[in-house]
């Protein structure tokens, strides 16, 4: 009751917010991708315009009436929630200076949760990433085709004078043109993309021994102009710049101004980020979440990032519903043919270890775990000296746990890996 007398609160507060201001809104969604494609939009918008973004994934009922206000979740603290309401009320009764542009990240959880946004906050520029198919989030649905349905609603309310930003190498995102007046952009890595990616490598040290980041080749209108993306690796990091030069281009700004405004991007903790651990090891460390696209995605930077052993340590991937065994399945056999040493957490991640176990990968080579802290504490006596370890899971398999185990620099914990507010750290 409590929550539901907040969430009503800040919500007519955000919504009086909208009326006064009236700020562009970007909204975006998709099942992979939200949050780097909003962090790299507000870079590419923010160097040119007063924008803000979502605080972290501040994506749900609760989170976007946060973000329109600019304040913190206040969790359970009545303090700290009256101070918030207080501020909404300062915003909405004396004139302050508000972002010209609001990016803001839908989540779709469970059904209606993008329609209940859409029913009071009105896009201007609508964005989907990625979906895949078997996307994140299903098992609150009756199948993808449901989850995908309520994700295309943030295309609903579009104008013919409004814009779609699609991902046009995903096909069920690419087909969801057909759901809109609006003029639809599309963004991608194959030919016939409007914004179109080209030339992906690894930046790697002047020795060959340590990655730096990635660069690639924007092309738009037959104009090509290069982009360098420090300590961010993987092409979903290419494809979240990608979207974001296509609302720059949105917004009138030129290809020039983008690339050079995307150099400031910096992906967020937990999503692909390189790491120094202990014994002189690498941590891929991507442990903000986990579904099939994104746990392949992360597989593939994997295999292509230098390392003397490769060591994949991997928790349950939450909320597949039907799709849990073969999506786990799958992964072991995509992760047989990389890794070295294979490190399960959870109780649905026994089927990553059937799944290599098929691929022929060998049994005296896979460690089982029921939490990621057993896990940590076990990597530190496995690995050695040049090892790359990727480290992913779902949300609540806490997987950053096992990273902070066996990174180099824990004192830094609070800057480097995810959920590292009280909330987190006080949850079990």
């Amino acid at each position: 009751m409590f929550k539901k007398i907040i969430i009503a609160i800040i919500t007519f507060e955000a919504k009086l917010v909208l009326k006064k201001y009236k700020p562009k809104i970007v909204a975006i969604t998709g099942s992979v991708g939200k949050t780097s494609t909003k962090e790299a939009t507000v870079s590419v918008l923010g160097g040119a315009f007063y924008a803000r973004g979502n605080k972290g994934s501040y994506n749900s009922e609760i989170g976007v009436p946060l973000t329109i206000l600019g304040v913190k979740n206040g969790y359970f603290s009545l303090f700290a929630w009256i101070k918030n309401i207080t501020f909404g009320l300062f915003l909405i009764l004396r004139t302050k200076n508000y972002p010209r542009i609001l990016v803001l990240e839908f989540g779709a959880d469970k059904p209606g949760d993008i329609e209940c946004l859409t029913n009071w906050i009105k896009p201007d520029v609508s964005v989907i990433t990625a979906l895949g198919d078997t996307p994140v989030h299903v098992e609150f649905f009756t199948g993808p085709e449901a989850l995908w349905a309520e994700k295309s609603k943030i295309l609903k309310k579009l104008l013919s004078k409004d814009k779609a930003i699609l991902n046009f190498d995903d096909e069920t995102v690419f087909t969801m043109k057909e759901k809109t007046e609006a003029e639809v952009i599309t963004f991608g890595l194959k030919e016939g993309a409007d914004v179109r990616g080209l030339n992906y490598k690894i930046m790697l040290s002047e020795d060959g021994k340590i990655p730096q980041g990635i660069t690639f080749k924007i092309k738009h209108k037959g104009t090509i102009n290069p982009v360098r993306i420090y300590n961010g690796f993987g092409k979903q990091q290419m494809y979240a710049c990608l979207a974001a030069a296509a609302i720059g281009i949105v917004f009138e700004l030129n290809m020039v101004k983008i690339s050079e405004f995307l150099s400031f991007y910096k992906s967020p903790p937990g999503r692909l980020k390189f790491l120094r651990g202990i014994k002189d090891t690498y941590i891929l460390d991507d442990t903000y979440n986990s579904s099939p696209i994104a746990l392949h995605a992360a597989l593939d930077t994997l295999r292509d990032l230098p390392g003397k052993r490769k060591i994949a340590v991997l928790g349950d991937m939450m909320e597949l519903g039907k799709h849990t065994i073969s999506a786990h399945k799958e992964a072991g056999q995509a992760v047989a043919k990389i890794c070295d040493l294979i490190f399960t957490v959870g109780l649905r991640a026994k089927f990553i270890k059937e799944g290599a176990l098929e691929a022929g990968f060998p049994k005296e080579n896979i460690f089982e775990f029921g939490n990621s802290k057993e896990a940590g504490l076990e990597l530190q006596n496995q690995i050695k000296k040049k090892d790359l370890i990727l480290v992913k899971g779902s949300q609540s398999m806490r997987m950053e746990r096992v990273v902070e185990e066996v990174m180099n620099d824990p004192q830094d914990k609070e800057k480097l890996l995810v959920r590292q507010d009280k909330f987190w750290i006080n949850k079990i």
